[in-house]
């Protein structure tokens, strides 16, 4: 008789929920290809009243969820708490120091510990598996680590957040504002009562700063992140872009060259005809671009409770194959602690925003400006006056350094004729 691997899961969600409902739909086939009957056999959450569309017959319920480790019927921890540190960070640890695997989808927590988690998986001999972390059931994990492992990664980038991506598609589609869709998304439940980790671009640095640790072979940077989100991108912007022949994306970018780790989330303008430009409404798409295999696009949903949940019953299957590997590829002794590469000598073409002051020789102000900056003009755009007399101007420059095109900004900001503050964005030109 084959022993069932046993799980205790930490959080009942929609996505704890919804791995209880496929190990008891698809009983049969995921014992299959595991090799082993895997079996829910302990659960722990705040609230046992409430009605999560599951039966848990059968199942022990465990008041606090850092008592899972400890259980003699439990062989394989599921966290799905959430947050970096807390409760999540307290049940990890303990589950990793009983000796027993753990499998998490909280991405908040492995970029802020990832490390050394991952080196207390590695003493241990345990596994330690995260597929649910990025891109929900989007296998990109699997993909970097074991589909692209023959290839020396040049870059990897994509829309790593639903809820941005959902914005930014209906502001296209409809023509609406920022706060108009926003607030509509937060009605739906597409968006949190707070979305700042979501429209700040943190959530997409954590899941970035955890593909770059992958592709590159380095340590985990989230601090190295930097975040631009899309609180200022209006209605005019996703016009004028697709006017250009764009669309605006909230684009996680994560390149390594010359010994440094270059990352970024920002808005960018995406080529209409590229693969994350179809990318739309609350899907995720990654790119990854690998020195023999070329470009490998994935895409599909990020979040949610089946790709989720998918995504973390395909870790339980590979614990059941007995799969144990460095949570990282490689083991954290030989991750690289690559140096920060700089955005000041990065070369791109831009777009550039400004509301100015509708009056003779505005024009040949800006273009001073851009021109003692030592930055080009590839066009040039001014629409309409509105109420209060400022036309509205946009530029795309040729290729320049970062620095310049900042410079050229600042020297436009402290203009008269300006007013409020210009809004620059990158071109993907890749």
């Amino acid at each position: 008789m084959v022993t069932p691997l046993r799980i205790g899961i930490a959080g009942l969600g929609n996505v704890g929920a919804g791995v209880v409902k496929i190990l008891t739909a698809n009983a049969e086939l995921v014992a299959k290809r595991a090799g082993r009957p895997i079996v829910v056999t302990a659960v722990s959450a705040r609230d046992r009243s409430r009605d999560r569309g599951v039966s848990l017959d059968g199942i022990a319920w465990v008041d606090d969820a850092a008592e899972l480790p400890t259980r003699d019927d439990v062989d394989v921890v599921v966290e799905l708490i959430g947050g970096s540190d807390g409760p999540a960070l307290t049940l990890a640890r303990r589950t990793l120091g009983a000796g027993k695997p753990l499998v998490t989808a909280n991405k908040a927590m492995l970029a802020h510990h990832g490390l050394e988690l991952a080196e207390a998986a590695e003493k241990a001999g345990l596994p330690l598996k995260y597929e649910a972390a990025v891109a929900g059931g989007i296998p990109v994990i699997k993909g970097l680590a074991e589909g692209a492992a023959a290839n020396r990664i040049a870059r990897v980038y994509g829309l790593m957040n639903g809820t941005c991506n959902y914005i930014l598609s209906r502001m296209e589609a409809e023509g609406l504002g920022f706060g108009d869709v926003l607030a509509d998304a937060q009605a739906l439940g597409f968006a949190e009562a707070d979305p700042s980790f979501d429209i700040d671009g943190i959530d997409t640095a954590h899941k970035l700063s955890i593909l770059a640790a992958l592709a590159f072979g380095a340590r985990i940077d989230f601090a190295g992140v930097a975040c631009h989100g899309i609180r200022n991108v209006a209605a005019a912007d996703i016009a004028q872009a697709a006017a250009l022949g764009f669309r605006i994306k909230l684009v996680g970018l994560a390149e390594a060259e010359n010994g440094e780790l270059f990352q970024r989330v920002h808005p960018a303008l995406v080529p209409i005809d590229h693969p994350i430009a179809t990318t739309m409404g609350s899907l995720n798409a990654v790119v990854v671009e690998g020195d023999f295999v070329g470009r490998l696009f994935f895409q599909g949903r990020g979040a949610g409770e089946g790709p989720t949940a998918s995504a973390v019953v395909a870790d339980l299957v590979d614990i059941a194959r007995g799969d144990v590997r460095p949570p990282f590829v490689m083991p954290v002794a030989d991750l690289a602690a690559l140096p920060r590469a700089p955005a000041a000598d990065r070369r791109g073409r831009y777009y550039l925003r400004l509301s100015v002051a509708d009056r003779a020789g505005v024009l040949a102000e800006l273009t001073a400006a851009l021109r003692d900056s030592g930055v080009s003009i590839e066009s040039l755009v001014q629409r309409g006056t509105s109420s209060d007399g400022d036309a509205m101007v946009v530029m795309v420059t040729h290729e320049a350094r970062e620095a310049d095109v900042l410079d050229s900004l600042a020297r436009m900001a402290a203009s008269p004729a300006v007013s409020g503050q210009p809004v620059m964005m990158h071109i993907l030109d890749f």
